[in-house]
Formats: C-alpha cells, structure tokens, sequence
C-alpha cells in the first residue's frame, strides 16, 4: 500500500470488511505490530461506524472516505463522510456521563487508541495519527542497504568459489 492511499465504502456494516482489509494491508506493508494493528484497527473501525451512523445519518447510498498517509512520526487514517459535519469543540465527556449512556464513546476510544487526533472544520473528517517507529524511512532505509551489502557480499563469495571450481 503506498503513501496516500484510499478506500471508498458504503454507509453499511456489511463493508466493513473493506476497511478492515485495507487497513491490515496497509500494517502488513508498514510491519506494524500486533498490539498497535488492534488499536489502529479499532480506532478506524469507531470513526467509521461515527460516520456511517451521525455523518451519513444511516444512509446507505452515501460513501465514506477512507484515507492513509506516512508522515514523519507514523501513520495518518483520515476517515471522511458526506454528512454536514458537528461541533466537535463540544463533545459530551462519557467520564461525565451518568450510568447507561455512552455520549460521545466512539470519539472516546479514538482519543485514547490515536496519538493525535484532528477534525477539519467542517467536522465531517477525522484525522487519527498513529506514532508508529517502526516505519521510520532513515533507519529503514539504513538496514536496507546493510542487508543488500551482506547478501551482495554472500553471492560473490557464492559466485567465486564456483568459478574456482
């Protein structure tokens, strides 16, 4: 999956899967860990489920986009309805909340699993970033090239002592 990569789905739980799919295509190129997947995984999973439900208002035949981006500290999801957007400045704190309701519990859980989390000004967009070192290009790029000198290294090694032979 490259850097700027997108999915459209449906404003239906049966597509769901889609975003799950892309999403673990994209940790499975980026090598991220089990225990970061899940909460990239629930935290897209959350912000979908929001735009279907109160940004699309149910409405099956509106989309939803689905964005991915690399930046320098990890991973950037963007989630994106067609809905007219909310307040976002005044979200219901669910610690607030009294026993039986859960207002704002999708946003809650995307605050505590991302490591940032920002909204256009409309308010029908999210974006979750996700500090992810493993994806760090330098260093990536670094053991790269150790690897290609060392396997370089072997075939020639390799390739002599055939032509001794």
């Amino acid at each position: 999956m490259k850097r700027g990569s997108s999915a459209e789905i449906f404003s239906r739980p049966d597509e769901m899967w889609k975003m799950e799919k892309f999403i673990e295509e994209i940790c499975d190129e980026y090598n991220v860990n089990n225990s970061y997947f899940g909460n990239i995984l629930i935290a897209v999973s959350e912000a979908v489920q929001n735009a279907m439900v109160h940004g699309n208002q149910s409405d099956s035949e509106k989309t939803i986009k689905i964005r991915f981006n690399t930046v320098p500290d990890g991973l950037v999801f963007s989630v994106q309805d067609e809905g007219n957007g909310f307040n976002f400045r005044h979200i219901p704190d669910i610690l607030d909340a009294a026993e039986g309701e859960y207002p704002g519990r999708g946003l809650f859980l995307i605050r505590r699993l991302g490591d940032s989390v920002r909204f256009n000004k409309k308010g029908n967009r999210i974006d979750i970033l996700f500090k992810v070192s493993g994806i760090n290009r330098q260093i990536s790029k670094i053991r790269i090239d150790q690897l290609e000198k060392y396997f370089s290294k072997d075939r020639q090694v390799v390739q002599s002592k055939y032509r001794q032979t």
